[in-house]
C-alpha cells in the first residue's frame, strides 16, 4: 500500500489496481511525493530517521498545501510541506525517539501528563481507569504521537491542528483536548467494563470535533 495514508480509521482500499487513475507521463502520485519528503528527512537527521507514524503527521499538511486554491502556491506543495514538517517535528520528534521514552521530554512522561490532568480535572473517571487497569499506553500514545490524526476524518484533523497550531503551548492543549476526549465519554466509561472501555478508547465514538475542542478549552479556562 502507498505510504501516503492520510484518511481516518476508515480508510478503504481499491479492490483493483484498474482503480487507480494512470498518471500523465512527467506527472507523480501525490504517495510518491510525500515519500520523498520523507526520504530526505530522514537522510538529513539520521538520529532520528524514518520511524512508523511520521507518515500520518506529514499527510495533513501536503494535503494541505496540495489542495490550495492558488495554482500557483499549489506548485510549490512538496517544499512548503517539507519546510512546515522539518519545523513541526522540531517540536515533536522527542516522541519519536525510543531512548528518550522515560526521560521527562519523551512519550512516557506525556502519557502520563494525560492522567495526572484527567486527575485534576475529573478523580472520578481517573480512578475508574486505574481501577480497571487502563493504561495510557492503550490508546494515549497514539493519540499523542500522531496527534490525533488517526481518530478523526481528515478535515477534522484539521480544523483540530488549527487550534493546536494557533496555541502558544500547542502540546499543553494537546493534553486538555485528550482529556476532554475522556470526559466526553465519561459515562460510558464508568458504566463500561475492561473490554467495552478499550474499544471506546481505541475506537473513538464522538467524531464532532467542534464539542471536544469547546470542552478542551473550557478545561483550559477552568485552571
Amino acid at each position: 500500500s502507498p505510504v501516503f495514508q492520510v484518511s481516518s480509521p476508515l480508510k478503504t482500499t481499491p479492490s483493483s489496481l484498474s482503480e487507480y487513475e494512470v498518471l500523465p507521463n512527467g506527472c507523480e502520485a501525490h504517495w510518491e511525493v510525500v515519500e520523498r519528503i520523507l526520504f530526505i528527512y530522514a537522510k538529513l537527521n539520521p538520529g532520528i530517521a524514518y520511524v512508523q507514524g511520521m507518515n500520518e503527521i506529514v499527510g495533513p499538511l501536503y494535503y494541505t498545501f496540495a489542495t490550495d486554491p492558488n495554482s500557483e502556491w499549489k506548485e510549490h506543495a512538496e517544499a512548503d510541506t517539507f519546510f512546515c514538517f522539518t519545523n513541526l517535528m522540531a517540536e515533536i520528534r522527542d516522541n519519536f525517539i525510543k531512548s528518550l521514552d522515560d526521560s521527562q521530554c519523551g512519550i512516557t512522561y506525556k502519557m502520563e501528563k494525560v492522567y495526572s490532568t484527567l486527575k485534576e480535572k475529573d478523580v472520578e473517571l481517573y480512578l475508574k481507569l486505574q481501577e480497571q487497569n487502563i493504561k495510557p499506553q492503550f490508546f494515549a500514545f497514539r493519540w499523542l504521537t500522531l496527534l490525533l490524526s488517526q481518530e478523526f476524518l481528515l478535515p477534522d484533523v484539521i480544523r483540530i491542528w488549527d487550534s493546536l497550531f494557533a496555541d502558544d503551548k500547542r502540546f499543553d492543549f494537546l493534553l486538555l483536548v485528550c482529556c476532554a476526549m475522556l470526559t466526553l465519554i465519561r459515562d460510558q466509561l464508568l458504566e463500561g467494563d475492561f473490554t467495552l472501555n478499550m474499544r471506546l478508547l481505541q475506537d473513538y465514538p464522538i467524531s464532532d470535533v467542534h464539542l471536544i475542542l469547546k470542552k478542551a478549552k473550557e478545561l483550559q479556562d477552568s485552571k
